[in-house]
């Protein structure tokens, strides 16, 4: 996506105002400290006050002049939006909308393109030292010899919101995949459990992956191979179901013990440019890298830093299993695992790459302009609007219903099944963009629709983002919000109806400059739950 520079009238022309008040004033005070001279002929000083009315009122006109130029140019002139929707209420088909939206996105969204660039550089800097630092120590881990041990494949790949343009507000947090190399004497047999019989929706999404013989040793007699494979097995597998399946827990475990040696290797290296830490996840997250700026670094992005670092084993065409999976669900209990299956079996899948080439094949046909990736960055700050005021709990709740992925699967969603973005998705259509968003985001929650991963399944997007490996073709389609409780989903439209129709008052209170428009304040909305709909 190309990323430009504009001025930014708003800014620019008090500044000006400023500067040229402050000349005057300057101008008068060095006059009178020169010493009142003797009286001077009538009329010789009056034309000093009047220069200064004369500027004043033409400082005046330049900035209401200025003003409007700003409102028209950012007045979308769009037929729909004077339309009466009902979803949507009266004051937010006012022009105004659309000027709060343009002003919070340049104020509180859109990420400056060289902040980011240089914290994607350093990030990958870091991180590629790192990796191939874990990758020349081999693998003594916890078995004899290392030689039949994972370790490190030596790249890393970057994914998530800051590498597909839609990041919002700071670029302090990266997600990057760290590829595990198996051992030769080692194969995998992945299966989804989408068909599993009896199984949580929670767990629709997971893997399990058995321990098999490969392609180059199918002659070998099967208890030879268990034989030689018996030092992997023991550390890095559990038994499910009589076979050895690899753990993702045991794999974290390992990854973040090396990681930590790894880091000790490159810390000296690394003291002239930053500090870095590393942050162990425990079993159930990765782990976390945080690099702090050096107190000699006079660079001109001088950010703090996390990024998280996630193990992820190849399965081909650029699919990863990552460990450990997603969190299932926040709400209500977690059901067991039919058929002896064990948590510590479960892997997650990523499909960053196929997202990435999913969004640049949109992109390649999207007409010039096109607001769709401006209208997800607005959706998550609607999100983070509606969490303001909720208790920690409900907040957390709200945040893990309408995560980031949801919103990125519901753009993509929708531009899938209009097509392409055409004529509807220039950015004259901004607020209707966003409002088709947030209407089809809602009849997810409220059951109206089914918001499907975008990749998984026969009815992914596998012809738009090339092959993919046969177990995801294969696997059952996956309904991102069926694991969170009917009651959640209903509280969560309502809060987010809620927060859509407060948008205006929202965004004048928590936005940029207050003078693009003049809402009433918005109702205080603390509560130790989500709000019921409004009439």
């Amino acid at each position: 996506m190309s990323v430009h520079y504009t001025l930014n009238l708003r800014v620019f022309w008090p500044l000006v105002t400023g500067l040229c008040t402050a000349l005057v004033c300057l101008y008068h005070v060095l006059r009178g400290s020169a010493g009142a001279p003797a009286q001077p002929p009538d009329g010789a000083d009056s034309g000093f006050p009047l220069l200064k009315v004369a500027i004043l009122l033409l400082l005046g006109y330049v900035l209401l002049r200025c003003r409007h130029l700003v409102r028209q140019r950012f007045l979308p002139g769009s037929s729909r939006l004077a339309g009466h929707s009902p979803f949507a209420p009266r004051h937010l088909r006012e022009p105004g909308l659309s000027i709060l939206l343009e002003s919070y996105y340049e104020h509180e969204v859109r990420l400056s393109p060289h902040v980011l660039g240089h914290s994607k550089a350093h990030v990958s800097r870091i991180v590629g030292e790192l990796v191939r630092a874990g990758r020349a120590r081999g693998s003594p881990g916890p078995i004899p010899g290392g030689a039949l041990a994972l370790a490190f494949r030596g790249d890393f790949i970057q994914v998530g919101s800051s590498y597909e343009q839609h990041k919002i507000r700071r670029p302090d947090s990266f997600d990057v995949l760290v590829p595990l190399r198996l051992p030769p004497p080692v194969a995998l047999e992945p299966r989804s459990l989408g068909t599993e019989p009896a199984l949580a929706p929670a767990f629709g999404s997971c893997f399990v992956c058995a321990l098999k013989a490969p392609p180059s040793l199918s002659g070998t007699s099967g208890g030879q191979w268990l034989r030689d494979c018996k030092p992997f097995a023991d550390g890095f597998c559990v038994d499910v179901r009589g076979r050895r399946h690899l753990s993702a827990a045991l794999v974290l475990r390992w990854f973040q013990s090396h990681l930590q040696r790894s880091l000790a290797t490159v810390r000296y290296s690394l003291e002239g440019r930053c500090r870095v830490s590393l942050t162990p996840g425990g079993l159930e997250q990765p782990p976390t890298l945080h690099i702090l700026p050096c107190r000699t670094d006079y660079g001109c992005c001088r950010l703090s830093m996390a990024v998280r670092l996630i193990p992820a084993v190849h399965l081909g065409d650029g699919v990863f299993l990552v460990a450990p999976p997603p969190p299932p669900s926040a709400v209500g209990p977690l059901l067991e695992l039919p058929g002896g299956l064990r948590t510590e079996a479960l892997w997650g899948v990523n499909t960053a790459r196929q997202e990435q080439k999913l969004l640049g094949w949109l992109q390649e046909r999207a007409p010039p302009g096109a607001c769709y990736l401006k209208c997800l960055q607005l959706l998550k700050a609607l999100r983070d609007l509606g969490a303001r005021g909720l208790d920690p709990v409900a907040a957390t709740q709200w945040g893990r219903i309408l995560s980031s992925y949801v919103l990125k699967t519901v753009l993509l969603t929708v531009l899938l099944r209009d097509g392409v973005p055409a004529h509807g998705w220039e950015e004259a259509h901004l607020s209707e963009c966003l409002e088709e968003l947030v209407q089809f985001l809602r009849g997810c929650l409220l059951r109206r629709h089914t918001l499907f991963h975008c990749v998984l399944g026969p009815g992914g997007a596998a012809t738009e983002v090339g092959p993919l490996p046969k177990v995801l073709r294969e696997a059952a389609p996956v309904d991102l919000l069926a694991a969170f409780d009917p009651h959640a989903r209903e509280l969560a439209a309502a809060r987010l109806l809620s927060t859509w129709r407060r948008l205006p008052q929202l965004l004048q209170a928590y936005g940029g400059p207050r003078y693009l428009a003049r809402c009433p304040p918005a109702r205080s909305q603390r509560t130790q739950g989500f709000p019921e709909d409004e009439p």
